[in-house]
């Protein structure tokens, strides 16, 4: 790490800001996760007592971007950070933004379960939902290890399994527009539902997104925008 203070006191106490910071980042990744696991449990089993705890729980998200944004600002104001360690500070605001908008997701899903109790719905729709769901969690999950560790190849290999995701996603799409063909009665739940799809389908896009942030905390480019043959080159190089 570089440093633009000079006292060994200063360097410890400016380390243990950059390593809380990273620690903040993990735990608001894993109650994201959570409230997520929690928000789909809910929809699936019809449990809105369940759902209803999630959208409250909601605030919890929302203060931990808060409050680990203005640590980062106040990083910024009187470190000063260079280099790597301006990477970091820049990685982590850019992180809490996306898990903030999972967390997002998960109060949305937790909503549409409450408005679809009394609904009947079909029972495979919820395994494709459910599975949808594991899968993204998944992705999330080890894109926030590789952040933990700084792992730009543990990223990249992250990232390549978005398409996983979205074929999952599409798979819904195309059950739930069968039933709306079927019977337009089911048209109400069943877009409530794609919206649901759609929000699990997003976690894969925020998780490629914190991979990206990775590989540019690491290897210092910005891959936003970039393919993954692109990425691939950037993580490889030497």
């Amino acid at each position: 790490m570089t440093h633009s203070t000079t006292t060994p006191h200063t360097y410890r106490q400016y380390d243990k800001e950059l390593e809380d910071i990273r620690t903040r980042v993990l735990a608001m990744g894993g109650l994201v996760e959570r409230q997520i696991a929690e928000a789909v449990d809910a929809l699936v089993s019809g449990d809105v007592e369940k759902a209803e705890a999630v959208i409250s729980q909601d605030y919890r998200v929302n203060a931990m971007d808060v409050s680990i944004d203005e640590e980062c600002t106040q990083i910024l104001a009187r470190r000063q950070p260079t280099a790597g360690d301006l990477r970091l500070v820049m990685a982590v605001i850019k992180t809490i933004a996306d898990l903030e908008r999972i967390g997002d997701g998960a109060e949305r899903i937790g909503r549409t379960t409450v408005r679809l109790s009394e609904r009947e719905k079909p029972a495979n729709i919820f395994d494709s939902i459910s599975s949808l769901s594991s899968h993204a969690l998944g992705i999330l999950r080890d894109s926030l290890d590789a952040f933990a560790r700084m792992d730009a190849e543990a990223a990249l290999a992250v990232a390549a399994r978005d398409t996983q995701v979205d074929a999952r996603y599409e798979s819904i799409l195309r059950q739930l527009i069968t039933y709306m063909m079927e019977d337009p009665r089911n048209i109400s739940w069943a877009v409530e539902l794609i919206w649901v799809a759609r929000a699990l389908e997003r976690i894969g896009d925020h998780a490629c997104n914190i991979c990206e942030y990775v590989i540019y905390l690491v290897k210092g480019k910005d891959v936003r925008h970039t393919s993954l043959e692109g990425m691939e080159q950037i993580v490889r190089e030497k």
